[in-house]
């Protein structure tokens, strides 16, 4: 993909400009309690992400009229056209609401339906990472690159929260426990912008869509790593809420191959 990408000069610094509002929407807003209602899947969704996806929506719109928004809090639109801007305004609604600094902005730009330039912003603990599939990635401005591991047994996985995760799910993530060394659980976008910094070995999760992993997976491909569904293939929009993030490509498959193991004991 590396060799047949847009330019992305432009379109990274728009989306880090981006990132700086909601940043500062975020720091405003974590002074204050949230006025918080309870979605129909009974997740989180407080005034402040309305109000962050829509301005960064009229800036886009302002900036990018022929290209699509895919976002989490309103309706999508033209989600056909070659560049679709894709918005999660707080990665982590839960821990905004709860004042637990584990949050953040993700911001994409997916070029002809994949992964193409992401921003993971963390305005409470200062962290900022940007990235381009397959090109490069950044942690505050310093480059950044995923870290290879000898063996299964010596990796170290995040999980933002197994109870998104059906039964079956569960069981085949508990094959993978398993095997690993060790699972960090919470986090939400920031255990997957460690992994792009090589400080982790996997993120595993599910019931995700393509607003929450986008971002993530273009920094992540852009540090040299891979992000798939837990059967391997590209992500999506219509992705069916499995997610696989390796730091080491060459290990992906050993993950894969012990998520189908309890699957297929089950048929």
């Amino acid at each position: 993909m590396k060799n047949h990408l847009p330019p992305h000069t432009e379109f990274l610094f728009f989306a880090e400009k981006l990132a700086d509002i909601s940043r500062e929407m975020l720091l405003t807003a974590s002074r204050t309690l949230p006025e918080v209602a309870v979605k129909v899947d009974a997740s989180y969704v407080t005034t402040t992400d309305k109000a962050v996806e829509k301005k960064l929506r009229e800036i886009i719109i302002s900036q990018y009229p022929d290209h699509g928004i895919y976002g989490e809090e309103f309706e999508n639109i033209n989600i056909d056209a070659e560049y679709v801007w894709v918005l999660d305004p707080i990665d982590g609604t839960a821990a905004f609401v709860a004042g637990i600094p584990v949050y953040g902005t993700l911001i994409a730009l997916a070029w002809k339906g994949k992964p193409f330039i992401g921003v993971i912003d963390h305005p409470i603990t200062d962290d900022r990472w940007t990235g381009v599939y397959d090109i490069c990635a950044f942690h505050n401005g310093k480059p950044v690159t995923t870290r290879s591991f000898a063996t299964l047994g010596a990796a170290y996985v995040t999980c933002s929260n197994c109870d998104f995760m059906s039964p079956d799910q569960l069981s085949r993530f508990d094959e993978v426990r398993k095997q690993v060394a060790y699972v960090q659980y919470g986090g939400s976008c920031f255990a997957y912008g460690v992994l792009a910094s090589g400080r982790s070995d996997f993120a595993i999760d599910a019931g995700l869509e393509a607003f929450d992993i986008y971002a993530c997976a273009a920094i992540i491909h852009g540090a040299g790593g891979i992000v798939t569904n837990w059967e391997g293939a590209e992500l999506s929009f219509n992705m069916d809420g499995t997610v696989i993030a390796a730091g080491d490509k060459s290990r992906l498959n050993a993950v894969i191959n012990h998520l189908k193991i309890k699957s297929q004991s089950a048929d």
